[in-house]
């Protein structure tokens, strides 16, 4: 199909459009220069264009997942889907597959990167993602407390740990380096955990500051298209900002090398909101939000993600296992642990943030004051989905950031004191514009992802990823913008118009992401033969068994990657 979308106000920051008038033509899936004169015409007057949103991080699939779902009946009774025409669904902070892909679609979002992938449960993440429509997507699968990779890293030997980090990314059709709580969940399988950069990680003597530099360097040596992913120490404990400042630092250093997309950055810092709480206990905890934004704002070496609270009944999940039995001991609720062999643990916890607990509008605050005091090329709207709250609320972020009288209401009629008094919320009466949204939910995070050859953007060869709003570019009305970016007025996928009004009204599939690292064929024969004796040794299965099959291909999209000059 060809169309010409035309007279809409474009926002698009990777190619430097702020509210121009334009059009956009469409063709094969593509953005090109010009059309047939059989093109369908969509007239935009009035409404704003963006490229399809991008979410870097957040968990929509896979065992963690799927067991917040079971946890949850009450959960999934709370939301129930049912448009003619579609896969029924069910589940407000956790929603079924289909939902997700559905209600993402609808917000105008077209790639989702799934946050969190154990290795060795892929298979289930992939057949999950088989059946997430709309979208495209990617896992990052948990490296941070691999016996493999801390094995490597206690010998110093960087080679070895690159290798085999290739080789995990393949054979579990793997995105990116993830890290969570750097050695703290392996502690946690001996009962214990980790707390700082420099506690020593239970057995195998090395610390989570080397699990962090070891990685980015393994990470620049493959040349990933992203940096390495990172859930630092000490997450939800009140003084946590200074391990999150240290762990920012202690990479600062390594350069970024990557052989695919185009990003500076060596370091990502995932839902910093949950790392920038300063105090000693809950009663003296205040925002260190604006202390963390500068910060950010000074150095160039890397990009955060917000994770902010939405003030929502939600459930939380992490591969922070212990993290998560704290949340359990701090409201009582019932609660899921698991460990997965050799590689990671993870917890699920149901949890109510209401907007009168102050702790809880304490935490809104902070994740406002890092939006509001950092740079906006340095910043990504996300929610930890469904940790802070579910992602269906991003057009409610985009409310709050968008109009000062919106958050004022919120601060003086809806949260708690502690919101104003323990945080710089009321400090700034800054507003984003448009062309800032667009950069925190769409150049950004395309950038950081090493997707911006052709996604995030509008420039000529771009998928055709697109979302128009309807909705006036200096509209202050929170209510306003939140439905209009809760509900696009039209949604391209790869040039298919996939949602009117806010209604899927075309069910697609997208592709899958992953990277496929070639390495070199000895490093490889070596890496062979030291993992099958540790697979007949301390795993469940063998490693024949261990890959994800071509039978859960969804439309594969690999990204190659030549690394072979290590040796």
């Amino acid at each position: 199909m060809e169309y010409i979308i035309k007279n809409g106000t474009v926002y698009d920051p990777t190619n430097k459009v702020d509210g121009e008038k334009m059009d956009i033509c469409i063709k094969d899936g593509r953005v090109v220069e010009k059309v047939s004169n059989n093109a369908i015409v969509l007239d935009a007057n009035n409404k704003i264009i963006m490229p399809g949103g991008v979410d870097s991080h957040s968990h929509i699939a896979g065992a963690k997942v799927n067991t917040g779902r079971t946890l949850r009946p009450e959960d999934s009774k709370k939301d129930v889907w049912h448009k003619e025409g579609l896969r029924k669904g069910s589940g407000f902070s956790v929603p079924s597959t289909y939902k997700t892909g559905y209600q993402y679609s609808g917000m105008g979002y077209t790639t989702v990167i799934e946050a969190a992938m154990p290795p060795l449960i892929a298979r289930h993440t992939h057949e999950e993602f088989v059946d997430l429509p709309q979208i495209d997507k990617a896992a990052m699968p948990l490296f941070g407390n691999n016996w493999m990779v801390l094995e490597y890293l206690k010998n110093g030997d960087l080679n070895m740990c690159a290798a085999y980090v290739a080789w995990l990314l393949k054979a579990t059709r793997g995105f990116a380096i993830k890290i969570v709580n750097p050695g703290g969940t392996e502690a946690w399988g001996w009962g214990k955990n980790v707390h700082g950069l420099d506690d020593e990680i239970p057995y195998f003597g090395i610390t989570p500051r080397d699990v962090v530099r070891g990685l980015a360097q393994v990470n620049e040596m493959l040349g990933l298209p992203h940096s390495i992913h990172v859930h630092p120490n000490n997450l939800g404990h009140p003084g946590n900002w200074e391990t999150t400042l240290d762990t920012m630092d202690c990479v600062k250093d390594i350069k970024a090398k990557p052989k695919h997309g185009k990003r500076d950055t060596v370091y990502y810092n995932t839902h910093v909101q949950f790392h920038s709480y300063g105090g000693t206990s809950w009663k003296d905890c205040v925002s260190k939000g604006v202390e963390v934004a500068e910060y950010v704002n000074k150095h160039d070496h890397l990009m955060v993600d917000i994770g902010q609270i939405t003030l929502d009944e939600t459930t939380t999940m992490t591969a922070d296992g212990p993290m998560e039995y704290d949340l359990h001991m701090t409201n009582g609720l019932k609660w899921a642990n698991c460990d997965v062999e050799l590689e990671t643990g993870s917890g699920v916890v149901p949890f109510i943030y209401s907007p009168k607990g102050p702790v809880y509008s304490l935490q809104w605050a902070i994740g406002l004051d890092l939006f509001l005091h950092a740079n906006s090329d340095k910043v990504i709207l996300t929610t930890d989905h469904p940790n802070a709250g579910p992602f269906i609320r991003y057009p409610r972020v985009i409310a709050w950031l968008i109009s000062e009288e919106y958050r004022k209401d919120w601060i003086e009629n809806r949260v708690h004191k502690w919101a104003a008094q323990k945080s710089h919320i009321t400090d700034t009466d800054r507003e984003y514009t448009m062309y800032e949204i667009a950069k925190i939910t769409r150049a950004n995070t395309s950038k950081v992802l090493g997707l911006s050859d052709d996604r995030g953007h509008l420039g000529l060869g771009a998928r055709a990823d697109l979302a128009i709003y309807d909705i006036d570019p200096e509209e202050k009305s929170g209510k306003k913008i939140e439905k209009a970016f809760l509900e696009a007025n039209y949604v391209f996928k790869n040039g298919d118009i996939v949602v009117k009004d806010g209604n899927v009204v075309k069910e697609v599939f997208g592709n899958t992401i992953y990277v496929d690292a070639k390495i070199n064929e000895e490093l490889e024969a070596e890496l062979m033969k030291d993992l099958e004796p540790r697979f007949k040794k301390y795993y469940s299965v063998n490693i024949e068994n261990y890959p994800v099959q071509e039978a859960y291909a969804n439309q594969w999209e690999p990204i190659n990657i030549d690394a072979t000059e290590i040796k």
